[in-house]
């Protein structure tokens, strides 16, 4: 006999929901089978539990549906509350922090330390196999002293601005990634590098996976930040971007402070052979799903091939 009780009817549309949204997903996540992902996680989706849990849970669901994710994060807060608890003083100069040798120690310890070891045991947890590295590992990428010219307006002048250990790729050798990618494991990466000589180099970790997913050849790079996408003058969410019209909202304004930098460099990613780079809101729920197995996403896609 049939079950019509309230409680069984609600829970027959549940799953009906469920299996609906499941259904509608197939032909992105068809899109994306066996195509490589890079995701730059940070911000305030890596300080909240419950946002981290779900961002794990996504990343194993994207590996158990045939897709490579590859996690690359920041952690510029917990190196800043790192050094005020060791009494280090630390500036920064154009956005960048200043990382002189001291620095640059608490910064590899933190970054390739507490923090990727977190982030691997959370996507552990939820049924992944992570395994973390950094960029130092089997020469993943090699990095010079990053030379920083800034413009003082008032004197007219430009000079070169002294970073100390923050660095620049110069190459990006991909194999370990590569390999681990082959295998059930998922990649997460702590951006610091070393020099020619053996230094230590902190990499902004969107460079760093910019340049990643560039030698992996990646369909999509993904940036999670603390902001819904780019915005129009009415504040609406663009929903996608040609390098053109980005462009082109630089110049009349529209884009404009910390966005700047950061569509540049996605444009330069996009010039470099990857598909699309999207600038996603990681304070949203389940982020990495919706934008990439949902048909209009939820941050704005920068690339030609829309």
């Amino acid at each position: 006999m049939t079950n019509n009780t309230p409680d069984h009817a609600s829970r027959a549309e549940t799953a009906l929901s469920k299996a609906q949204i499941l259904s509608e997903a197939l032909p992105y996540m068809q899109r994306y089978d066996n195509k490589t992902v890079v995701v730059k996680y940070g911000g305030n989706a890596m300080g909240d539990d419950e946002l981290a849990a779900n961002f794990a849970r996504d990343i194993v669901l994207l590996k158990q549906a045939g897709v490579n994710p590859i996690v690359v994060h920041g952690g510029g807060p917990q190196i800043g509350a790192m050094l005020e608890r060791l009494q280090i003083k630390s500036e920064f100069k154009d956005g960048l922090r200043v990382t002189d040798r001291p620095t640059v120690e608490i910064v590899q310890m933190v970054l390739a330390g507490s923090i990727n070891k977190e982030i691997v045991t959370n996507i552990n947890m939820h049924g992944g196999k992570a395994c973390g590295i950094s960029g130092k590992d089997a020469n993943l990428m090699l990095a010079k002293k990053l030379e920083k010219m800034h413009h003082d307006p008032k004197s007219n002048t430009t000079k070169l601005v002294d970073l100390g250990f923050v660095g620049e790729p110069i190459h990006m050798n991909p194999h370990i990634v590569e390999v681990m990618i082959q295998s059930d494991l998922i990649p997460v990466i702590a951006p610091i590098a070393a020099g020619e000589n053996g230094e230590t180099f902190n990499i902004n970790a969107d460079t760093f996976a910019g340049h990643l997913a560039a030698a992996m050849n990646a369909k999509r790079l993904l940036l999670l930040t603390d902001v819904k996408g780019v915005l129009d003058d009415d504040g609406n969410l663009i929903e996608q971007l040609t390098l053109e019209e980005a462009r082109g909202l630089i110049e009349n304004g529209t884009i404009s402070g910390g966005m700047i930098p950061k569509i540049e460099s996605s444009m330069a990613v996009v010039e470099d052979g990857v598909e699309g780079v999207v600038i996603v809101d990681g304070r949203v729920k389940h982020a990495v799903l919706l934008e990439l197995f949902t048909e209009h996403g939820i941050g704005t896609l920068l690339g030609e091939k829309l």
